[in-house]
């Protein structure tokens, strides 16, 4: 079955760079001059280098190589699909366009001809002469105008050009927001349990970061001069930190050491780290002063923080153990959960939970994966509430992949708690 589904995959894969090697190089040169063994060259090497970058990160090949690959093979993944979406977009066009240079095409002989009947005074015209021809001396050769281009090509050379300008910019843009660093967001979250006296705590959740081949130690340093600024209480660093081992990535995690808060930095589990090695990352971490909540919790001065494991360690029966995390914890205080995946919502439904922070989604991260995330999550992104208990996701820092976000812009989100008690 992985065989077959493998198959299906690389023609599908195929197809699509079948149809945008057609409409963006066949469709928009003539004969097999430059710019068509250029354009062809691209939309082979691009795939190749793409995948090659998925295999060495996911096969764990040397970091260096990694590093080499990921970012050609990433923007390409990200380009190729706008450039998808563009020239889609394009098929609505490209008939109307046709369409209106037809048109015009008909209608430019009469324009400006007027009324063209003869007047009776009209002297009668003379049988046109033709002018000698000239005869042409060894130093000189006849002038070759430039034909131009069909009606057909020159639509596909707008429509074209058209969708790669809009693709590039897109990911241009969308490059740029991620590697300026994510933007501060505050969000106000009414706690019925919370005592008068820790009204306006402030809880800075960051969440898929994202360190790896691409976000470095340079990124790892604005993230955490962000969330200082914030001056929070505070900090809760819930999952996907890292895309590599500890060896590979061990000094460009060392910044968060830096990471300040009255009450501690606290760390939980996400998919990723099982990926990276997470009992070494947990130990690491550990050491830059974050405290690991692995399936527990821990009674703060005026509300309970626990903290669970996330669902990919079920596999090395590190899952997520709510039972434990929360057993014998006072129900008349609050309690607020820190749990990488949105879906671990309903459990703490179960186990009344005041509040879970998550992260996981990126929001998205490349628009329209907005609706692929809210098909496997309950919320995609922002505060939401599930019966007694309220979910906050956040977009997150970083970006996996391509590191490029569209219509989901990375955030550190300040979560200020808010008392309903007089």
């Amino acid at each position: 079955m992985i065989i077959v589904f493998g198959l299906l995959a690389l023609a599908v894969v195929t197809a699509l760079y079948w149809y945008l090697w057609r409409r963006l190089v066949r469709d928009t040169t003539t004969g097999w001059g430059w710019p068509r063994r250029l354009g062809t060259a691209l939309f082979t090497v691009g795939p190749a280098v793409m995948f090659a970058a998925l295999f060495a990160e996911v096969g764990h090949a040397p970091f260096v190589l990694q590093r080499v690959l990921a970012w050609p093979g990433f923007l390409w993944m990200a380009l190729s699909l706008y450039l998808l979406l563009a020239v889609v977009a394009g098929e609505a066009l490209r008939p109307l366009l046709s369409r209106l240079l037809k048109r015009r095409d008909v209608e430019r002989p009469f324009r400006g001809a007027g009324n063209c009947a003869p007047s009776p005074h009209d002297a009668p015209l003379s049988p046109p002469t033709e002018p000698p021809l000239k005869q042409l001396t060894r130093t000189e050769s006849p002038v070759l105008t430039t034909p131009t281009p069909t009606r057909r090509l020159f639509v596909s050379r707008v429509i074209g050009g058209a969708a790669a300008t809009a693709a590039t910019a897109t990911v241009g843009y969308g490059t740029y927001g991620v590697l300026r660093g994510p933007r501060v967001k505050r969000v106000t979250v009414p706690l019925a349990k919370l005592p008068r006296a820790a009204h306006g705590y402030r809880i800075a959740v960051v969440s898929d970061i994202h360190l790896g081949p691409v976000l470095g130690r340079g990124f790892a340093q604005r993230v955490v001069d962000t969330v200082n600024a914030t001056q929070p209480d505070l900090i809760a660093v819930v999952g996907d930190l890292v895309d590599g081992s500890v060896q590979d990535l061990g000094p460009a995690a060392a910044p968060l050491a830096q990471l300040s808060a009255r009450h501690g930095s606290y760390f939980v589990t996400g998919n990723h780290e099982y990926f990276s090695g997470a009992r070494q990352w947990v130990e690491e971490v550990r050491t830059l002063g974050l405290r690991p909540l692995e399936n527990a919790r821990t009674e703060l001065a005026h509300f309970d923080l626990a903290g669970v494991n996330d669902i990919a360690g079920e596999s090395t029966g590190q899952g997520p153990d709510f039972d434990r995390a929360l057993a014998g914890r006072d129900p008349a205080r609050a309690c607020v959960l820190l749990a990488h995946q949105p879906v671990q919502i309903h459990e703490a439904v179960r186990h009344h939970v005041d509040l879970q922070l998550s992260g996981h989604t990126h929001g998205g991260q490349l628009w329209p994966g907005n609706l692929v995330a809210a098909a496997a999550n309950p919320t995609v992104a922002g505060l939401d509430r599930y019966g007694d208990t309220q979910l906050y996701v956040s977009r997150g820092a970083g970006a996996w992949g391509p590191p490029t976000r569209v219509g989901a812009p990375s955030d550190i989100t300040v979560i200020e708690l808010a008392s309903r008690q007089t």
